[in-house]
C-alpha cells in the first residue's frame, strides 16, 4: 500500500510537494485508516501560519531535508474509514471523525477507549492538547448526521472555536466596553477582521444573539456584499473605512486576519480599545507581530484553554451538551440561509488538492465556497 502526503514548506507556505511512500507495517494496538475526505478552509492556513508557535506541525511530523529545509503536514478535519486494525477494540470498516494529516492514509494508536470516542496514544502526541487527539466514532457521535458530513467537516471545528470565542468574551463581560453605558445608549463594538472567513462569520452568528454588543465586520471590498448577506453583522466596513467609527468608540478587536498593518491601524485609531484578541492568520502575506502597539497588548486566543476552563466549571457532560445543542442550532441556521451561506465544492486527487490549497492560501476564492478534499 502506498500513502500520499501533501506537504508545505514551513517558511514558504506557497511551496508544496506531494510525497508518496510505502505504508509502514502496523504494530500491535495500531489501526490504519483511509482518509475519505477533509475540509480545507482559512482555519487550516492559520494552522500553517502558526505551525511552529502553536505546535501544529508536531501532530503529523515530517522529517527535514538533508539540507535542513523544514516541511510540514497541515492538520485538517474530516472523515476516515478503518482499513486495517491490530487493535481488538476497533473494527475494520468503522468510520471516524477527527484531526488528520493532508494525506491518503494515517496510522493511529487508540487509547482511552469509550463507545463514543478514543484518543491517539502515539508517543509524539502525548504532550499535545487532548482536544486534537480525540477521534469520534460516528456510530455514537451526537454531532453527526449522515446527510450533513460535509457541513460538519467544514464548520464543526470552526464552530467550536467560534462558540468558545463568544463564551470567552461574554465570560469576561466584553472587557468592560459597555461599562460607561450601564443604562443603555451606545453599545460597545466588537470589530471582527477577515469577516468573510468561516470562523469569523460563525463567531458573529453567536455574538449577534447578544444585545449588549454591536458586531462590526471588517473585510475587503469584494467581500462586503457577501458579509452583509449573512445577516450576522450589524455593519460591514472595508479595511480602509475604520474612520467610519469614532476614534473614542469603546471596542474589542477580534483578529482573524493576523495582518500587522491592520492591527497597527486598529490600535492606533481607537483610543478606547479595551482588548485585542488574536485568533488567526488568514492574511499570510502581511502577518505581523504585536510588539510596540498603542493600547492593550494583543493576546492570542487558544481555544483548548477555554475548553479546559468550562469543562472544569460545568463538568464534561454539561459542556458537551451545551456545545451539541448550539451546534445543531447553528447547522440548521446555515442550512436555512438564503442566499446560501455555504456551497460545498469537492476536489479529488493530488492536482485538485494543490489547486484548492493555492486558492485558499491566496485568499482570492469565493467565501461562499466550502472546499472538501481527498487525495
Amino acid at each position: 500500500m502506498t500513502t500520499t502526503t501533501f506537504q508545505v514548506r514551513q517558511d514558504q507556505l506557497a511551496t508544496t510537494r506531494l510525497v508518496e511512500a510505502a505504508a509502514p507495517p502496523l504494530a500491535d494496538g495500531q489501526v490504519r485508516v483511509r482518509i475519505d475526505r477533509f475540509a480545507f478552509t482559512s482555519n487550516n492556513i492559520t494552522y500553517a501560519a502558526f505551525g511552529k508557535a502553536m505546535q501544529y506541525w508536531q501532530f503529523f511530523p515530517v522529517p527535514a531535508d538533508a539540507d535542513g529545509t523544514a516541511w510540514g503536514c497541515i492538520p485538517v478535519w474530516g472523515f476516515a474509514t478503518v482499513v486495517q486494525s491490530l487493535h481488538p477494540g476497533v473494527a475494520v470498516a468503522e468510520r471516524l471523525y477527527g484531526y488528520w494529516p493532508m494525506a491518503s492514509h494515517a496510522v493511529l494508536q487508540p487509547t482511552r477507549m469509550s463507545a463514543g470516542a478514543f484518543s491517539d496514544g502515539a508517543p509524539h502526541r502525548a504532550a499535545l492538547h487532548a482536544v486534537y487527539n480525540q477521534y469520534q466514532r460516528l456510530a455514537s457521535d451526537p454531532f453527526h448526521t449522515a446527510d450533513s458530513e460535509d457541513v460538519q467537516a467544514l464548520l464543526r471545528p470552526l464552530f467550536l472555536t467560534a462558540w468558545l470565542i463568544d463564551d470567552y468574551l461574554a465570560d469576561n463581560a466584553f472587557f468592560g466596553i459597555n461599562a460607561a453605558n450601564p443604562a443603555g445608549g451606545t453599545l460597545g463594538v466588537l470589530l471582527l477582521s477577515s469577516a468573510s472567513s468561516k470562523t469569523a462569520s460563525a463567531t458573529a452568528a453567536q455574538l449577534a444573539r447578544r444585545p449588549e454588543v454591536e458586531v462590526v465586520g471588517l473585510t475587503s471590498p469584494g467581500n462586503v456584499a457577501f458579509c452583509q448577506s449573512l445577516g450576522c453583522y450589524s455593519r460591514v466596513l472595508t479595511y480602509d473605512q475604520l474612520d467610519a467609527l469614532p476614534a473614542d468608540t469603546p471596542c474589542v478587536y477580534v483578529d482573524f486576519a493576523g495582518s500587522g498593518p491592520l492591527r497597527q491601524a486598529v490600535h492606533t485609531r481607537f483610543t478606547q480599545l479595551a482588548f485585542s484578541c488574536a485568533i488567526g492568520g488568514t492574511h499570510v502575506d502581511d502577518l505581523g507581530g504585536a510588539k510596540d502597539l498603542p493600547g492593550p497588548r494583543a493576546t492570542l486566543f487558544f481555544a483548548p484553554a477555554q475548553v479546559k476552563k468550562r469543562s472544569g466549571e460545568w463538568g464534561p457532560a454539561e459542556f458537551s451538551q451545551r456545545l451539541v445543542t448550539a451546534w445543531h442550532g447553528f447547522r440548521a441556521q446555515v442550512a436555512a440561509s438564503s442566499p446560501p451561506w455555504l456551497v460545498v465544492q469537492q476536489h479529488s486527487g493530488p492536482a485538485a488538492v494543490q489547486a484548492a490549497y493555492a486558492a485558499v492560501l491566496g485568499g482570492q476564492g469565493n467565501p461562499q465556497l466550502g472546499h472538501m478534499l481527498s487525495l
